[in-house]
């Protein structure tokens, strides 16, 4: 009946931060369209519900921290324990990136804090962010090593709009100044850091899968 208990406990940590990358990755989609559109409503309200995040995130490490005091996991099991607690540091800082993309968005309001010439990046970037939660909620929830394992091209095709950005913003033609350009420069890197983030917990599910992993945690900002 414990064991029993203990593989439901299991099973319920990783089904709630399954639901809280759900939750980060709705954050980000919401906050672009509030960027895209100077939406200070819906700006806002990602910037409201961030603490519904940092509290899901602080129930699940918790749940961890129990798991791993009341039953001392051992192998495959340690494994799916410390690295759901990583994931929720990663999952959290996603949460945090998308309340910055909304931070800027009130800040600039009524303006839209995007010239332009960059709009349809920030449109990628923000599209590109959210089928990358989404891969990585799949990935968490299902243990899906397949969906795991195929995001590098998503990733690599965010690397590649981060870059473009700097064309942008250092080329001859830009002409929306020194404060826009450092919002778009900001902007990028959160949309960036994100990506960063989903990748990470995605090569955690091939170690706990597998036992083994590609890479080292590199996204810890």
């Amino acid at each position: 009946m414990v064991r029993t208990s203990y593989r439901e406990q299991l099973v319920a940590l990783a089904a709630k931060i399954a639901e809280i990358c759900g939750l980060a990755t709705v954050a980000m989609e919401t906050a672009t369209r509030a960027l895209l559109r100077a939406d200070l409503v819906l700006a806002e309200r990602v910037i409201r519900e961030h603490d519904q995040i940092v509290d899901a995130c602080m129930a699940a490490e918790e749940a961890a921290f129990v798991l791993l005091v009341r039953h001392q996991p051992v192998a495959g099991d340690l494994r799916t324990v410390v690295t759901s607690i990583q994931n929720v540091f990663d999952i959290e800082r996603m949460g945090v990136l998308a309340k910055h993309v909304a931070r800027i968005t009130v800040r600039r309001h009524p303006e839209v804090a995007v010239p332009s010439e960059v709009a349809h990046d920030f449109a990628e970037m923000g599209r590109v962010a959210v089928q990358l939660g989404n891969a990585t909620q799949q990935a968490l929830l299902m243990r899906d090593v397949e969906t795991a394992t195929s995001i590098d091209d998503e990733d690599d095709a965010m690397d590649a709009l981060h870059a473009h950005l700097f064309v942008v913003v250092m080329g001859r033609e830009w002409q929306h100044g020194v404060p826009a350009a450092i919002d778009v420069t900001m902007l990028g890197r959160f949309y960036e850091r994100f990506a960063d983030h989903a990748v990470e917990i995605c090569r955690r599910v091939n170690f706990q899968v597998l036992g083994e992993t590609t890479g080292s945690d590199e996204a810890r900002t």
